[in-house]
């Protein structure tokens, strides 16, 4: 069994613990609490940490990370096409599930979505219902609108569906 490392980051939208090996990415959650960072923080955590910041900041728009997250075979395809999406625009659940070629599975899409255990660099977020409202973000609906907002204004782009 690999052995995980964390360590955590305070963000506009609170703590993130962020989550992984000496080579992979496998967890960013926002936490209540922030904890202590593991004795070792292994580069590739650093450079999660840095590019995070310079998200926040206006900087990044793209993550060049190794990602290694945990899930079904389904939940890995939707959470490659979520990688998809460009920064600044959004998506509906239904459209993703028509890229997959599965249009019945929107809501095992949306399970999915929900699941993404690499919240931000998998960009969950830019994930909204076909009318274009908010739905569900496991870090609070509060800070998917902060997260898109945030994309908007150092895009110049108006996230909406079309």
């Amino acid at each position: 069994m690999k052995k995980h490392f964390s360590t955590y980051l305070g963000c506009p939208l609170g703590e993130l613990e962020i989550v992984g090996t000496n080579k992979f990415i496998t967890e960013v959650k926002f936490v209540m609490d922030r904890g202590e960072d593991s004795d070792k923080v292994p580069e590739i955590l650093r450079q999660c940490k840095d590019e995070l910041q310079e998200y926040f900041e206006g900087k990044r728009k793209e993550f060049t990370l190794n990602l290694s997250p945990e899930g079904t075979a389904f939940q890995q395809i939707v959470w490659s096409e979520l990688r998809n999406i460009p920064y600044g625009e959004t998506t509906a659940y239904r459209t993703i599930a028509i890229q997959l070629k599965n249009p019945g599975s929107v809501r095992a899409v949306g399970h999915a979505n929900a699941r993404n255990p690499i919240a931000i660099i998998i960009p969950c977020h830019r994930v909204i219902s076909e009318d274009g409202k908010l739905t569900g973000y496991a870090g609070g609906l509060w800070r998917k609108q902060w997260l898109l907002e945030h994309e908007g204004n150092t895009s110049g782009k108006n996230p909406t569906l079309f």
